[in-house]
C-alpha cells in the first residue's frame, strides 16, 4: 500500500463534461499528479478504449491513474488503484491505491478502519455536479480531515484559489482543473 507521501496530492477527476479536456488538462498537471478515472456515462469497450487513451497521456507526465471500479478491473486494465465508497471497495486490494469516497466522519472513520490509503472528504463548497447541495465548509472539512484518522483529499467545489485559501494542500476537481 501507498503511504501518504507517495499519493499524489493533486487529482483530477474525470466526467462527461469534462472528457474533450482531460488530454490537455493532464498536460497541464504538474508531474506526479492523479487522475480518477470514472466515465460512468461510457459503456464496456467505449470506456475501456477512452481509459487507455487517458492512461497514456498520464503515464506521459508521471501521474497515477485509479479507476472506479473493482479492484479486478483496476489490475486487467493496468490502473495504479480503485476508487469508490468505503464498502465497495474489494478487500483483495493489495498493491492498489485505495481511495474511498466520504462525507462525514462515520465514513471517514470506516475508510480508515478498512485500510483505504486516503478518503476524497466532499463536498467542501458548492458544486456543479449537486447544486443547492449541502457542503461542508471550510471550518468542518478541517476538523473533520483533522480527526480522520487518514490522509484527506479535499472535493466538491474546489479550485487552486479555494485550496490555498482552505489551506490543504491535498485535493481533487472535476471543473477546478479541467
Amino acid at each position: 500500500m501507498p503511504r501518504a507521501k507517495t499519493l499524489p496530492a493533486l487529482w483530477l477527476i474525470s466526467d462527461a463534461r469534462n472528457d474533450a479536456l482531460l488530454e490537455r488538462a493532464l498536460a497541464a498537471l504538474p508531474r506526479g499528479s492523479g487522475l480518477i478515472y470514472r466515465h460512468y456515462h461510457l459503456d464496456g469497450p467505449e470506456r475501456l478504449a477512452r481509459f487507455r487513451a487517458l492512461r497514456r497521456a498520464a503515464r506521459a507526465r508521471g501521474h497515477r491513474i485509479v479507476l472506479a471500479d473493482s479492484a479486478l478491473t483496476a489490475r486487467e486494465w493496468g490502473a495504479d488503484g480503485i476508487y469508490g465508497a468505503p464498502r465497495a471497495l474489494s478487500p483483495r486490494r493489495r498493491g492498489l491505491i485505495h481511495l474511498a469516497t466520504a462525507h462525514d466522519m462515520a465514513e471517514l472513520g470506516l475508510a480508515a478502519r478498512l485500510g483505504a490509503d486516503a478518503a476524497l472528504l466532499s463536498p467542501v463548497f458548492p458544486t456543479r455536479s449537486h447544486p443547492g447541495g449541502g457542503v461542508l465548509g471550510a471550518v468542518r472539512f478541517r476538523l473533520l480531515a483533522k480527526a480522520a484518522g487518514l490522509p484527506v483529499i479535499a472535493l466538491g467545489g474546489m479550485t487552486r484559489h479555494r485550496a490555498r485559501a482552505l489551506r490543504w494542500t491535498r485535493w481533487a476537481a472535476i471543473d477546478g482543473l479541467s
